[in-house]
């Protein structure tokens, strides 16, 4: 069941919100509607899921092309301290 509520906008928020819904096709209430379960549903990603891997990509490591000598100092240091 819905429960009625009363908003205020002001004029120029709700000429814009008037008109994003007719863009839509939906009344402002459903646009507003809208707008509340998906900011209760939590974010949405957007963009291309690959730019997650660049996040860490400063230019200055090599990492990625001597990882195994890398992995190899590290198990190597570990057995000398041992």
């Amino acid at each position: 069941m819905m429960q009625r509520t009363q908003i205020a906008l002001d004029s120029a928020e709700h000429r814009r919100a008037r008109r994003r819904a007719a863009e839509l096709g939906i009344s402002l209430a459903e646009y507003v509607r809208r707008l509340v379960r998906q900011d209760l549903e939590g974010p949405v990603i957007n963009g291309d899921p690959a730019s997650l891997f660049a996040l860490g990509d400063s230019g200055g490591s090599d990492v990625s092309t001597a990882k195994d000598a890398y992995i190899a100092e590290a198990v190597a240091s570990a057995r000398r301290s041992r």
